[in-house]
């Protein structure tokens, strides 16, 4: 064969699995490999409710969180007291724990409305075994709350996120599939899929293969979590080659001893040599598709002082299986021969290991600073900081400054609690009696007229009008929005007199 036309079909081959995964470049689309689901939704919607308040303040939370719990909160159920009790009865050491296990639940389960296990109660993972009763649950919790509907109507917030992943994660998995030159994503009868979920805490991916599925959950996130999910799909595409070549890799295990006494790596990857090495190939190839030649050296670097102690042999086999025309799946076997122990223990002595593993921080939603005060509301901020530096003339200048503003009666309101609480300090009784029931008149906030009755309970207390005391008292505890200061301040002066108090 002359040279030009050798070096044409070796281009060919090469440009192969990248012209056939441009014509399905819709694929996850197609196959649904990219999707929300139901079952999922309807797990974490009875949980939510039920009391999984975890990184609920975030804003990194997509809208639809709050909303489907204040829904189901507001209706109410029948069923939700006893996925109360289900939930406490399964509380986890911390809230990633604590999701886990009904993730793997959700995955396992059918759908509505029986929610019944897929597998038999004997091949059910450790984490699903205590979800027993659970699916009767669900079916009950599914059809009082209208899940169905919630279902229906939460779709465009689903859809949204979905079109946000839907580019990166169809042309993540076309890199990946070019690189390993694999034709689909459709692997030896396996199936590998990415459910977006929406009402877990932000920032969250879990994993789970079952028998020849692979699943990966996604939460909310600032951007989409495209790095993971490749990683993910690495895992789902290389874990049978590693197990495949086992008896080759068998013949390395001596590098393994490496890992056991470095700090930074998990210990699942000490008790699991195959999980180590395939962890390994993952991180050198994630450094070969990573842009630069020194980023691809510093990824390898910095996984090889982490403790995944494959990844340089590895990565230095890559490059010569990427001048060849052969798949991963076909080459892998030329790859783990490549890896010289004499070699390899010469580098890993010479490494500096480290002692924890580099944290990766999500990117988050930084709420708004509060806007700067302006007008009546900073004047009230500067009164009652004059008042609590007991600088009482000012204050009392400043209050009264307040009062001459037109139509703020709230501002009014605490106006006149100043001076009241100016003229208490002052041991002026009658004035500062007349100032807390203007402060009342005022309509004030709920704190503001807790406190306000607190005082007149403790003035009248002074005068010795007991009865008249724990009225103010009463009344202050069946104030809304009173402060938890003002309730105990009311309770005590309803179990002794204000002035018995020392």
């Amino acid at each position: 064969m002359p040279a030009k036309v050798g070096r044409l079909n070796r281009t060919l081959l090469a440009l192969f699995p990248i012209l056939l995964l441009v014509a399905n470049s819709a694929i996850c689309a197609e196959q649904n490999q990219l999707d929300g689901n139901e079952t999922l939704f309807t797990v974490l919607a009875a949980i939510n409710a039920a009391g999984y308040d975890a990184d609920l303040a975030s804003a990194t939370n997509n809208p639809l969180r709050q909303a489907v719990r204040d829904y189901i909160i507001k209706t109410n159920p029948p069923s939700l007291e006893e996925l109360k009790r289900f939930f406490a009865a399964h509380k986890q050491k911390n809230n990633g724990a604590e999701l886990s296990q009904y993730v793997s639940y959700s995955l396992l389960v059918t759908g509505p409305p029986a929610f019944e296990y897929k597998l038999k109660p004997s091949e059910l993972p450790p984490d699903v075994v205590p979800m027993e009763g659970l699916g009767e649950l669900l079916s009950r919790f599914y059809k009082e709350a209208n899940i169905a509907a919630i279902w229906k109507q939460s779709q465009p917030a689903i859809d949204q996120v979905l079109a946000a992943y839907q580019p990166p994660v169809t042309q993540s998995i076309m890199q990946v599939n070019a690189y390993l030159r694999n034709p689909t994503s459709g692997y030896l009868g396996r199936h590998f899929q990415v459910y977006v979920d929406l009402l877990g805490a932000p920032n969250q991916i879990h994993t789970r293969s079952y028998r020849d599925d692979y699943y990966i959950v996604v939460t909310s996130s600032v951007d989409p979590q495209v790095d993971e999910v490749r990683h993910g799909y690495l895992h789902y595409l290389l874990d049978p080659l590693v197990l495949k070549h086992a008896e080759e890799l068998s013949k390395k295990r001596s590098l393994f001893d490496f890992a056991q006494g470095i700090e930074a790596l998990d210990q699942s990857y000490k008790d699991d040599y195959s999980l180590l090495v395939t962890e390994c190939l993952i991180k050198a190839i994630e450094a070969r598709l990573t842009p630069g030649a020194a980023k691809k050296q510093a990824a390898v670097d910095l996984a090889t002082r982490e403790g995944f102690i494959f990844t340089p042999a590895f990565a230095d086999a890559l490059p010569i299986y990427e001048k060849q025309d052969l798949a991963m799946r076909f080459y892998f076997k030329e790859v783990v021969a490549s890896i010289d122990l004499r070699n390899e223990t010469r580098r890993l002595d010479k490494v500096q290991f480290a002692h924890e593993r580099t944290a990766k921080v999500a990117k988050s939603i930084e709420p708004p600073p509060p806007a700067p005060l302006t007008g009546v509301a900073k004047s009230l901020i500067d009164a009652d900081d004059l008042y609590r530096a007991r600088k009482l003339d000012e204050a009392r200048d400043a209050y009264l400054k307040i009062l001459k503003q037109k139509d703020e009666q709230a501002a009014h309101a605490k106006a006149y609690y100043g001076l009241a609480r100016i003229a208490t300090l002052q041991r002026d009784g009658e004035l500062a009696e007349r100032m807390f029931q203007k402060t009342l008149d005022m309509s004030p906030d709920g704190e503001t007229r807790a406190w306000s009755l607190v005082y007149l309970g403790r003035l009248a207390d002074a005068q010795g009008q007991r009865d008249n005391a724990t009225k103010h008292y009463q009344a202050a505890l069946q104030v809304k929005d009173a402060t938890n200061g003002a309730r105990q301040a009311a309770e005590q002066g309803l179990k002794q007199s204000f002035a018995g108090q020392k």
